[in-house]
């Protein structure tokens, strides 16, 4: 191994970011509701999957409740 590449010499520290590390999982959602994601997050030029991560992460990050009425 190369010198430079020698880390025991070195102070290893915690990842800052491993918090922030992300999840990937599987989840059911409507066809219009990717729909509205896909063409929100095209006028804004980012991916809509970020686009609904970003949004959630918000709802989570604010303590949003959900209001929800059953008929």
């Amino acid at each position: 191994m190369l010198k430079e590449y020698d880390i025991d010499k070195l102070n290893p520290r915690p990842n800052p970011y491993a918090k922030k590390l992300k999840k990937q999982i599987t989840i059911n959602l409507t066809s219009s509701t990717v729909d509205y994601f896909k063409a929100q997050a095209s006028q804004v030029g980012i991916p809509y999957q970020t686009l609904i991560d970003m949004y959630l992460t918000d709802c989570a990050e604010s303590n949003r409740k959900l209001h929800l009425k059953w008929d």
